[in-house]
């Protein structure tokens, strides 16, 4: 019985020792329709017709995939008034990441808008058309 207590806590041990330290997600993605900038702090969107930020670091999960609050913008088309602050609604970014690859979904929990999947690409240029 002590033996297997002491390779039990042997085993532990070496595990501790070999975790990789979990980095914040970082740098330009851009896919169809979207563009992200990920720095250590969070993120910032752009789509074709709305804006939305990432609150907090992206932590991507051993699977991954990451799960992210922060608001979604959405847009107004034409002109916006110099003193008009836009409406900025509570938001969910759940994401998967395969090397340089990552699928994004955009849930607003207050109106049931789901955007997504969207798919983009480390260092890619975001392709937006502008909502007129």
């Amino acid at each position: 019985m002590i033996r297997i207590s002491l390779a039990l806590t042997a085993l532990l041990a070496g595990c501790a020792t070999t975790e990789s330290k979990i980095e914040p997600l970082a740098g330009s993605w851009g896919g169809t329709h979207v563009g992200l900038v990920i720095d250590p702090a969070g993120g910032r969107l752009e789509y074709d017709c709305a804006s939305g930020t990432i609150d907090q670091p992206v932590i991507v999960n051993a699977l991954g995939e990451f799960h992210e609050k922060g608001t979604h913008t959405p847009g107004t088309g034409g002109p916006v008034q110099q003193d008009q602050v836009p409406t900025a609604f509570p938001a969910l970014y759940h994401g998967s990441v395969q090397g340089d690859r990552m699928t994004l979904r955009v849930i607003v929990p207050s109106n049931g808008t789901v955007i997504g999947p969207l798919e983009l690409r480390l260092g890619a240029a975001p392709v937006l058309m502008r909502c007129l």
